[in-house]
């Protein structure tokens, strides 16, 4: 049986109590996550710790597995890293391009493009080619994607118009990206990156629509801890056009993504407070807001790091990082010819999650 990409919007979608029921809570706990971020002083620290941790997860549906250690340690400038974590980042990149441009444009074909290339490192668009195939685990053909040019760009061409013109549809936002992303992991445009591509592409609707003002959500940390799931009901669509099932499905992750992710801020603020105390009771002269800022969006922070962001010389720097390791809120780590002061507390927090 052969999957026939739907145009949109689907004629025939049906919306049981269930799902409205979900939707709904689903939307409340994604309010109280867009709230609880913007309680953050200075949102850099979650922009610069969230997101990476989604690009981790999101690389880890795909089997590319690194540590936190890799992860936090990683220096676009050096040569040491390993290809699995400059895959991590490139993801990350793309992700940041995303949300930067969706600032004053909207979410295009040729911005999925543009991440398509940032995470691939190819300099191609849709599938020009045919051959592509997706395979299970025991190496059987499962789906084949649409394998002609103008039928990927014609059901990308509709995909868009789904996505920016809301007259198209009156359905809420969350059920609508449920659809946009099957829609588009079905018509896999690219040669490679779709997975990735696609979950971005979550993140960036729920932006573009003002669900969430910033990419934090790790909505690739469900679907890894679920992914047996994920794919039996991608297909199920396929085979059976069990959308409900998928809709739940979707939304029942952004229900439980967006309540860890808001437990995991309220974590951190309460991690922060802590360091704020005791450093200003134990090292007082030490305390400044660009110190704290630094060791909460630097897990992993350096004497550069700190040296900027106090605007101290580097001995300084070096004796502020030696001060809060005595005091137990750092622990020091030599690599090479760095030396990491790692935020003990908070990458337990990370690695707990």
């Amino acid at each position: 049986m052969i999957y026939k990409i739907p145009t949109l919007p689907l004629p025939n979608i049906i919306l049981t109590e269930e799902i409205w029921k979900k939707t709904v809570s689903a939307n409340r706990k994604l309010a109280e996550l867009k709230g609880i971020a913007q309680t953050i002083p200075n949102q850099s620290i979650i922009i610069n710790t969230l997101p990476i941790q989604e690009s981790k997860d999101s690389s880890e549906v795909e089997n590319i597995v690194i540590t936190h250690d890799e992860l936090f340690k990683y220096d676009k400038e050096s040569k040491i890293f390993s290809p699995a974590t400059k895959e991590v980042y490139r993801y990350n990149e793309a992700l940041f391009h995303g949300f930067k441009v969706l600032k004053t444009k909207p979410l295009t074909n040729n911005l999925l493009i543009e991440l398509s290339q940032i995470i691939t490192e190819r300099k191609s668009g849709f599938r020009n080619l045919p051959g592509t195939t997706l395979k299970n685990s025991r190496g059987e053909v499962v789906y084949t994607p649409p394998q002609n040019f103008n039928e990927i760009s014609e059901n990308m061409k509709n995909l868009e118009r789904f996505i920016n013109d809301p007259a198209m549809s009156n359905l809420d936002p969350l059920v609508k990206m449920s659809i946009i992303h099957h829609q588009f992991e079905s018509i896999h445009p690219f040669f490679d990156g779709n997975g990735r591509t696609g979950r971005i592409l979550n993140i960036l609707y729920l932006i573009s629509e003002g669900i969430l003002d910033i990419p934090i959500l790790y909505l690739s940390r469900y679907i890894t801890q679920n992914k047996a799931d994920y794919y039996r009901l991608i297909q199920k669509v396929r085979d059976e056009g069990a959308w409900g099932e998928w809709i739940l499905y979707i939304l029942t992750a952004l229900e439980s993504t967006a309540d860890q992710t808001a437990k995991t801020i309220e974590q951190i603020k309460k991690l922060m407070t802590e360091y704020k105390s005791m450093i200003r009771e134990r090292e007082s002269k030490l305390y400044s807001h660009e110190l704290i800022n630094t060791l909460f969006s630097h897990p992993y922070t350096k004497i550069e790091f700190i040296s900027d962001a106090v605007n101290v010389n580097r001995q300084t720097a070096s004796v502020y990082l030696k001060k809060l390791e005595k005091l137990g809120l750092l622990s020091s780590q030599k690599n090479g010819r760095t030396i990491y002061y790692i935020n003990t507390k908070l990458v337990a927090l990370f690695t707990s999650l």
